[in-house]
């Protein structure tokens, strides 16, 4: 690429990157995508072999096109995924380049816009939209040394149980993908341990209706702050096997193992947080809440949704939440792998401009950031719950075109 100009450069392929370059044609507005791998890649290359969708096909969408091989309340996989945002690239006929790193953004002296390096050569964009997603970086917490025996990798890593060697697991984090991981470890015949920590826990389908038709009729996914204390707090829920609530009491019965928070590690001995009946206890009440506005939310609109009393029987708790372990010695236990479901950092080390904070995180309001002409996309809260999901980012998308297509037009003037 030679050294040229472009009125909006669009920096990354995936969902947030497509949904930006639609509202931006639609909006008139001339722009380029740049993706440095291909077209969803972290679809296609950091995640495991059986993964799906946590939502429902009719849900994790786009408006503009739907999943033509799918049945609406199927669960895509991530390949299924993958075709769906090349079809949706081609159908926008989205100005995208890929195989082009972007290494630097920095502000022109004296004169609107940016000079961005990028691996294929210079060019100048007038606005910069940072559509990389919150999957930047994985985290791995500096609990057990790299030394220690057990093979460790990050979620992201993970493929099958073929991948791992023999011998029993640990998972850290309960999310979605902890658990679904927990499970298919378990399933394979692995002798698994899960660390649980704080989640929400919702009904995958509560009286005929799947959990995002309920988070989007009582308005959880428009709310536009988390409650304080949840801001990054995991939601156990699970597409896999045509879908099913995450019950901790049922992985227990399973065979898997249920510890507490993974703390610190100290001489080939592991230890826990005593916290795992509170957690559970708090992703219980945070389900029955929800089934509390659900049925509320029935009777208000006089809705004929069938009653499902068995929803609200939890069972006992397992032996290993009212008796805990506290601590594994690993060798003992035979645990030769870990895998760390412990989530991602963002990393905007080529973004060389005034719109981070001392942490290295956006400063932004829905999208538009503190340094004029610099725009976030795809992160989760960026102006809602729903915000770093499929749906919710073509929508924030479209706040941000037309914030652009405002600015373009004072700039004219």
């Amino acid at each position: 690429m030679s050294s040229r100009e472009v009125e909006v450069l669009v920096v990354g392929g995936g969902q947030a990157g497509l949904a930006m370059s639609e509202h931006l044609s639609d909006c008139g507005v001339p722009h380029l995508v740049l993706e440095r791998h291909r077209i969803a890649e972290r679809w296609r290359t950091q995640r495991w072999d059986s993964l799906v969708a946590n939502g429902p096909a009719w849900h994790d969408r786009f408006p503009g096109l739907e999943f033509g091989d799918l049945a609406p309340d199927a669960f895509a996989s991530k390949d299924q995924i993958v075709g769906y945002f090349e079809a949706y690239a081609e159908k926008i006929a989205a100005p995208i380049r890929t195989g082009v790193e972007v290494t630097s953004v920095r502000r022109h002296t004296g004169r609107p816009g940016f000079r961005v390096e990028t691996s294929d050569g210079p060019l100048d964009a007038r606005f910069v939209v940072a559509a990389t997603g919150p999957f930047q970086r994985p985290v791995i917490p500096p609990i057990v040394p790299d030394d220690a025996g057990p093979v460790q990798i990050h979620s992201s890593s993970y493929r099958n149980p073929e991948q791992l060697p023999e011998g029993a697991v640990l998972v850290v984090g309960a999310g979605s993908s902890g658990v679904q991981i927990a499970e298919e470890l378990h399933r394979s015949g692995r002798r698994v341990y899960l660390s649980v920590g704080p989640h929400d826990r919702p009904p995958r389908r509560y009286r005929g209706r799947d959990f995002c038709w309920w988070l989007g009729v009582l308005g959880k996914w428009d709310a536009d702050t988390p409650p304080r204390g949840a801001e990054h707090v995991t939601i156990a829920v699970s597409g896999a096997r045509g879908g099913h609530t995450v019950d901790f009491r049922a992985l227990a019965a399973l065979g898997i193992n249920l510890v507490g928070m993974t703390s610190s590690f100290d001489g080939g001995t592991l230890r826990f947080n005593p916290d795992l009946g509170a957690n559970i206890a708090r992703g219980d009440a945070n389900y029955l809440a929800l089934l509390d506005e659900a049925d509320a939310f029935v009777e208000r609109n006089g809705l004929d949704l069938p009653e499902e009393p068995e929803a609200r029987e939890l069972g006992p708790d397992p032996a290993c939440v009212t008796d805990p372990t506290l601590e594994l010695d690993l060798a003992a236990a035979g645990i030769t792998s870990i895998v760390w479901a412990t989530g991602f950092a963002v990393d905007y080390g080529w973004l060389q401009v005034d719109a981070l904070d001392e942490n290295g995180r956006p400063r932004h309001r829905r999208g538009v950031s503190t340094e004029p002409g610099v725009y976030f996309l795809g992160l989760p809260w960026l102006a809602r719950r729903g915000s770093s999901f499929i749906w919710g980012v073509w929508h924030d998308a479209k706040f941000v075109a037309d914030h652009i297509t405002t600015q373009r037009g004072y700039l004219r003037q």
